[in-house]
């Protein structure tokens, strides 16, 4: 995209330069040069010769190049990412109503590009890992076995991913502020929850007057009512509000395990964190934003309330708190300047994407009864939530359609067709074995791996166009395994 931006003016420095040297040598004060200022001059334009052809190269194969040139010319270059192999280990805890759909498609998108295999849920759990149930490998699909990375939703299961994943994994989250997140959570899933249903008027004033009232710890759909955040990461939802050293001993375990907590609130700068974290590129953490309410789907919060919900969601709290405060500690040690920068680069070559990608106009999120291409249609959790997405322009180019349609694709779509994709590989693979190895790995995996006996007893198979966008196709009857401190241990 960038190098189409800038072969016309490469193509006009190439054009002009045999003109140049013309003028060189028929010019007066040329034959006044001796020998040796001649050979100078060849040498000095043979130079800008290598230099351009060396930047049209770099721009036509990917643009990292303008991207490291722009970190320098802004005085970053000290800091940059790029002289180290990039990371492609990684498990991202994917919370509830926090952008985590727009990450997960970051990284589907990585793991595209860079041939990696992305450990995916077996048919029985729909799109995610049978969540609300806490992580098991019983839940990865064969096919997707030795992943490099893991990022559908779960409940955190530390002793679970460290068995299945490489032991240089780099883990990381995502937390936003409790009281908008909550907001979000109530009307997301005000036809789900029954915590929420119970509500007279679906009346958010309501429910949090008496949140026990309408709040029943034991049922499967709970962990939307309370403390969404702790129950992800694998602690005790329901722990009392004055326990501050059960929060304060959770949070102490959360930061041991993973190395970056991004902030909703501050994403472009969490991206530069994680950039800087993974050896990423620009192009890498490139987005368009995904699972977006509209405007009138959204509550505001009067007076009062926020703190009323922070009360209730103390761990949350607490949680965001603790990092969102070691969240700029740590944008300090990368220089705030330097994130500022980069941050700005990041939303031009944004910018740039999403106009090459519609037409050259900025895109109009659009109801998903009006995007044509099914695929592209994300899930409505009920009537009263409009849930905006994307679709691409008939007027762009081939080439344009391949390079932006899975940007905007929603996480079911996305992660259907990685599944397909991810299965015809193992299966290619499978098929070029020796006899015996093969026999050996089918061995393997019936040994380190059972059959799903227990996820298809307790979790129905369900559709893609059936499954919720966040989590509520998961209706286990089997017992949270809840209470514990140390992330799911």
């Amino acid at each position: 995209m960038l190098f189409a931006l800038l072969s016309p003016l490469l193509a006009l420095i190439f054009t002009s330069l045999p003109h140049f040297l013309c003028f060189c040598c028929q010019s007066s004060d040329w034959p006044s040069l001796s020998s040796t200022g001649q050979m100078k001059w060849q040498k000095k334009i043979f130079l800008v010769l290598i230099v351009i052809c060396t930047v049209s190269l770099l721009l036509h194969h990917g643009g990292h190049f303008t991207w490291n040139m722009e970190a320098f010319r802004f005085g970053c270059s000290h800091q940059s990412p790029g002289t180290k192999p990039k990371h492609t280990n990684i498990v991202f805890l994917k919370t509830h109503k926090t952008a985590s759909t727009t990450m997960q498609n970051i990284l589907f998108r990585f793991a595209e590009r860079n041939n990696l295999m992305v450990a995916l849920p077996v048919q029985a759990c729909g799109h995610q890992f049978c969540y609300p149930r806490s992580f098991s490998s019983h839940f990865v699909h064969l096919h997707t076995l030795r992943p490099n990375l893991i990022t559908n939703h779960m409940r955190f299961n530390k002793t679970a991913l460290q068995r299945l994943m490489p032991n240089d994994t780099i883990y990381i989250t995502i937390l936003r502020e409790p009281a908008s997140m909550f907001e979000s959570l109530f009307t997301y899933y005000s036809r789900h929850c029954m915590s929420f249903r119970r509500v007279p008027n679906g009346s958010l004033e309501a429910f949090l007057a008496e949140p026990s009232r309408y709040y029943r710890p034991q049922e499967v759909e709970s962990m939307y009512a309370r403390n969404t955040l702790t129950f992800d990461l694998g602690g005790d939802k329901d722990r009392p509000s004055k326990d501050l050293a059960y929060a304060h001993d959770f949070v102490a375990e959360v930061e041991k395990v993973f190395s970056l907590v991004m902030i909703s609130e501050y994403f472009d700068e969490s991206l530069i964190l994680l950039r800087h974290l993974l050896s990423w590129d620009l192009e890498d953490v490139l987005y368009v934003k995904l699972n977006m309410r509209t405007e009138s789907s959204k509550k505001r919060l009067s007076p009062g309330l926020p703190e009323k919900i922070r009360a209730w969601n103390s761990i949350d709290a607490y949680l965001y708190e603790y990092f969102n405060a070691s969240f700029w500690l740590k944008l300090s040690d990368l220089g705030l300047d330097c994130v500022a920068k980069e941050v700005q680069l990041l939303r031009q070559a944004q910018e740039r994407l999403m106009r090459s990608c519609f037409g050259g106009k900025m895109p109009l999120p659009r109801p998903a009864a009006e995007i044509k291409n099914k695929d592209l249609r994300p899930w409505q959790p009920s009537d009263k939530v409009d849930i905006v997405g994307y679709d691409l322009p008939v007027n762009i180019s081939h080439e344009a359609q391949e390079h932006c349609l899975k940007y905007i694709m929603p996480e079911i779509s996305y992660t259907r067709i990685l599944l397909h994709s991810q299965s015809l590989r193992h299966r290619q693979s499978f098929q070029n074995r020796p006899p015996q190895k093969s026999h050996t790995l089918q061995h393997h995996m019936r040994t380190t791996l059972p059959r799903h006996s227990q996820v298809h007893r307790s979790q129905p198979a369900l559709s893609v166009a059936q499954s919720p966008d966040s989590g509520t196709e998961s209706k286990s009857t089997a017992k949270q395994s809840e209470g514990t401190t140390k992330l799911g241990l």
